[in-house]
Formats: C-alpha cells, structure tokens, sequence
C-alpha cells in the first residue's frame, strides 16, 4: 500500500493554477462511464445538483465496445457508445450539469475541494466523487489500435461471448492473462495464449489450471508483430524467438485478439491526497465509496482492479450518491 503525503501546494505549479475566481458546486463527478452517470443520476435525484465532467473518454472504456450483451435490462444487446448516450441523457433528464473538460490538476486538503478544469477554470466542490475510471494496457502496433472493437479487445468477460465456437488469442503472462485465455477456452474452440518471456508471470495454480485445458495452447517466448484483417481481425503475426538470435515469423488465423497486459487507473493527480495501492487503485473502505478524505469519495474502475465491469462500476457509483449524500447531511 502507498501513501503519498500531500503536496507543499504553497509553492507547487498547482498552487498558481488555483488562484482566481472559482465555481461552487455541491457535488462534483469526474468520469463519464457508468459509474459517474449511475453516480450523478442518483445525485440529482437527492438534489444535490451535480456537475460532471466528462474527461479525455466521454462515456469511457465502453465507448470502445461494440456491443454490450450483459448488462441488465438489454434483452437484444445495445452498443458501448448507445448506452452511455443513454445513460448521458437519463443524468441530464433529473438536472446533472453535463460538461466538457477534463480535471488537471487538484487541491484536496480541504474542503471545499479546488479542482482546475483545463488548466484553466477553477471549481471548489463541497463532495468530490471520482470516477475516472482506468486505462487498458496495449501493445502499440498501429493494426491493435485500428481493429480496437472489431476483434481487439481487452476485456474477455466483456466480449468473449462473440467469440464462441472460434479461434482467439490473449497475450500476456500473468494472473490476468491466465484468467482471461482460461474463461475464453469455455467459449472458443482454440485460444493461443502468446507470452512474450520463456516462462509465465502467473501464479503457480493459475499456471498448473493451464495443463488441464485441451484447447490452449501456450506460445512462449512469441512477441506479436501485427495483426491481420482490414474490418475485422482474421490473423496474426508472430516473431519467435529460436535458439540462437535468429527470430522467424509465425503466422496464425484467429478472430479475435485479446490484450492482457494490465490497467492503469486514472488517479495520477490525486494521489497527493488519497490512499491508493502500489498499482495507483484508490483505496475505499469495504462496503463504501468513502476515502481516506472525508468528503471524497471514489468509484468504478479507478478504485476495482478485480471485477472491471459495466454493472458494477454503475453500483459503485450508486453507492458513492448515496455517500456524498448522507455526508452531506451530516454536515448541517
């Protein structure tokens, strides 16, 4: 676990981008996904007239999902980016204050908290409920970000289910990539697991669960060059590396690619002020969205690294309203 101590904002850059005239507001959402609008639509609803800012992802990862088919209340499925609109607009219809704009910089060692939006606009929030949600990992080839949604993925729970009865590939080593080429091995009829170092990051029973699946097949020491299709992903290219320096390429027919290579949550600009793990995941205390900042709370995927799902980033998100509510209330 990390503690960062607060910054000396007397004399930091952050210090001279909170001077000026600022905005009041009585509950301030960060993050547009699911749990930001569950999380102002809830607060509306109590009256505490929110305000959210949608940031550098409006809608967030699920933007970049084509087609959601496990979310409650959609029989025949919705896309990514259908249902955040939808979502965008059920916030709106009780009074959530829909902006553009993304937090740069914050002061959060009192209340009320100073937010800077794009660098240059000054807000003090009475709450504070962080839903910035968190990044997926990938690779960087030019062909991974260009079939992003149509066979690239990173999330196996999300989309394996497209995938049924065909070839996949993860890459990755460790416990996640594990998990994510075991629960897709149920569902296609082959999964390449290409791990790039000659053994596996993951823990030794992830690794012997391994052994027991007929239809994955572990590539060591595989590094992906380029994925192949123009609309939809139909193979890949592998260098292997061979016994001496020489590598070879390696050619696989897959429908689609899944990247397990880890999350980055968004928290970066307020770890002066909250707890978070060794992997910047913002800490809340079981059973509720509170930090170690009263009157902060955190929601989604920026405080989950196990479950990362849709629904229960819109609980969590839920649950922060109900929080900044009744502290709110405590305070009279």
């Amino acid at each position: 676990m990390d503690f960062f101590k607060p910054l000396n904002v007397e004399s930091s850059s952050v210090q001279k981008e909170l001077t000026g005239e600022s905005e009041k507001i009585e509950c301030l959402i960060l993050g547009s996904g699911p749990a930001g609008y569950t999380a102002a639509i809830y607060a509306a609803r109590a009256g505490l007239k929110p305000v959210i800012y949608q940031g550098l992802e409006p809608g967030g990862q699920l933007t970049t999902t084509t087609e959601v088919e496990n979310f409650p209340g959609y029989p025949h499925g919705i896309t990514g980016p259908e249902m955040m609109e939808q979502l965008k607009e059920q916030a709106e219809r009780f009074g959530t204050d829909v902006r553009w704009g993304m937090a740069t910089s914050t002061d959060l060692s009192q209340r009320p908290f100073k937010v800077v939006i794009d660098e240059e606009k000054l807000v003090e929030a009475e709450t504070l409920i962080i839903a910035t949600g968190a990044t997926a990992k990938y690779l960087g080839i030019e062909s991974e970000q260009r079939l992003k949604g149509a066979g690239v993925s990173a999330c196996a729970t999300c989309d394996g289910f497209f995938y049924r009865g065909k070839v996949v590939a993860v890459v990755g080593g460790g416990d996640t990539a594990v998990e994510e080429a075991t629960y897709l091995a149920g569902l296609a009829s082959k999964v390449y697991l290409i791990v790039r170092k000659p053994f596996l990051r993951a823990s030794k029973a992830m690794q012997e669960r391994l052994t027991r699946i007929p239809n994955l097949e572990v590539l060591y020491e595989h590094t992906t060059k380029e994925i192949l299709g123009e609309s939809n992903v139909t193979g890949i290219v592998l260098t292997k590396k061979g016994g001496t320096a020489e590598e070879t390429e390696v050619t696989y027919d897959i429908d689609g690619f899944f990247v397990a290579i880890g999350h980055s949550p968004n928290s970066e600009i307020f770890k002066p002020w909250v707890t978070t793990d060794d992997n910047g995941y913002i800490i809340t205390t079981p059973g509720t969205t509170k930090t170690n900042v009263a009157g902060l709370f955190a929601c989604g995927d920026v405080q989950d690294h196990v479950y990362r799902q849709a629904i229960t980033a819109a609980g969590t998100g839920c649950m922060a309203a109900l929080d900044a509510e009744r502290f709110l209330k405590e305070q009279i």
